[in-house]
């Protein structure tokens, strides 16, 4: 199995690790931080015990955190490395520091792939003598529960780099997506970002409380995107297909495509929403439900698999 190189050592880092080694791959982490690299351990054990629970992976966890090494130095871990998975800074200024190290550090075959949620590679590759194998590995938090991954090539970063990759994500159990060229938050983001842009305008409208708004997805719309994307549900909501639900609701879309107008989430708003969270949720309770939201997504993601092989 090739060696695989995660350098920082903070969360989405320690599941990335969590990710290749539970796949075999004998994994070196890094962070310029010891404090880091000792909490790691801890961090990682304590992701594998719960995903053991949920039946997502089946090897003990002591067992998959063996695969496992840290490294006092940035040489050491990228040293042999089939890919290095960076996760420092979401800086340019922090990636291109980290890039031009990593550039000449790495095997010259070895992929270079950032975990940034929103800052194109070619913002911090394109001085590099090794750009070709450099390109964004962009996961959903945590990658280890979550396996969707963007990849998202630069302009002159090679075709091959970026299958290469795809091959090596999909077999750890990922799903990678390729973005075929670069855009301003990829392409998660931006799905995410227009469903937001919508919730929030017909809130601060009063059209709706952010309860309710909520309601619309975990009781709706997201039952069906758990297992569809939008594209295949519109494609069985019409007896004709997608051209006929087109057809029949295209009109309506772009009526309302017109009234959205992009606006800024101002103080007001945000102190409605905020108001509107605490009552449900009080701060203190905010790390249990999320913890609570990540065993429903491990469960989630178990239910999925088993419905794939059925």
């Amino acid at each position: 199995m090739e060696q695989i190189a995660v350098v920082g050592a903070g969360l989405i880092g320690c599941a990335w690790a969590t990710v290749f080694a539970r796949a075999g791959h004998p994994v070196t982490l890094y962070d310029v931080n010891p404090d880091a690299l000792t909490a790691s351990r801890d961090t990682i054990k304590a992701g594998l015990i719960k995903l053991h629970a949920a039946g997502l992976i089946t090897s003990p966890p002591d067992a998959v955190l063996k695969q496992i090494s840290v490294s006092g130095t940035l040489e050491e871990a990228v040293r042999g490395a089939a890919l290095v998975q960076e996760n420092v800074r979401e800086t340019v200024e922090a990636k291109q520091e980290i890039y031009a190290l990593l550039d000449r550090l790495a095997s010259p075959d070895a992929m270079l792939a950032s975990s940034t949620s929103g800052i194109p590679a070619s913002s911090f590759t394109a001085d590099l003598k090794g750009r070709h194998r450099c390109f964004v590995g962009h996961p959903v938090n945590p990658p280890s529960v979550v396996p969707v991954v963007e990849l998202v090539p630069a302009a002159w970063t090679d075709p091959a780099v970026i299958e290469r990759a795809r091959a090596l994500y999909a077999s750890v159990g990922q799903v990678p997506i390729v973005v075929q060229r670069e855009i301003q938050g990829f392409i998660v983001n931006r799905l995410q970002g227009a469903l937001l842009a919508e919730a929030f305008r017909l809130v601060e409208d009063g059209y709706v409380s952010s309860a309710d708004a909520d309601k619309a997805i975990k009781d709706g719309l997201g039952l069906r995107w758990a297992f569809m994307g939008p594209f295949e549900t519109i494609d069985l909501n019409a007896p004709g297909g997608i051209r006929d639900y087109c057809g029949r609701y295209g009109p309506l879309y772009l009526d309302i495509a017109r009234q959205a107008e992009p606006r800024a989430w101002n103080d007001a708003l945000l102190d409605k929403l905020e108001k509107e969270r605490l009552a449900v949720l009080p701060a203190d309770q905010r790390p249990a439900r999320q913890a609570w939201r990540d065993q429903r997504l491990m469960d989630l993601i178990a239910h999925k698999r088993k419905a794939a092989n059925e």
